[in-house]
């Protein structure tokens, strides 16, 4: 992954839409926010989606059909507790990727789906902990 990849997913806003409208921003490195702690309690938690495989712009069709498929997923995993539509807001340049946020999946889970739809990297964390970028090798 180069440099300048690397620094957008450092600076993205993955926004989780909450229960009662608005959204609660994640920052890597930062705390979880407050209105999502009650939400994670201590449980594990991710931050992932399917759009644009490779870091590659692909057509709208297809994304939401492995979104889709991705949530379809996180649905058939019995660990799952919490799942949140999410938004990731790229601060250089005009990109948005829907996403979800889920509680209760920790990295072994999450790795293979961020494999399988051939995500370079997502954000995860444990309870109210600093939000981690989780970097994948796609080789």
């Amino acid at each position: 992954m180069d440099e300048a990849l690397l620094a957008a997913y450092r600076a993205t806003d993955y926004r989780v839409r909450l229960t009662r409208g608005g959204w609660a921003s994640i920052h890597i490195d930062q705390p979880l926010p407050p209105a999502l702690r009650t939400l994670a309690g201590e449980h594990p938690w991710g931050f992932i989606t399917a759009w644009n495989p490779c870091s590659v712009p692909t057509p709208r069709a297809e994304n939401r059909a492995t979104l889709r498929m991705l949530l379809e997923a996180l649905r058939a995993i019995p660990q799952t507790i919490v799942i949140r539509p999410g938004l990731g807001v790229g601060s250089a340049g005009p990109w948005t990727e829907p996403s979800l946020w889920v509680v209760g999946l920790d990295t072994a889970i999450l790795d293979p789906l961020a494999t399988h739809f051939r995500q370079f990297g997502y954000v995860h964390g444990q309870g109210a902990s600093r939000a981690k970028l989780r970097l994948m090798s796609l080789i």
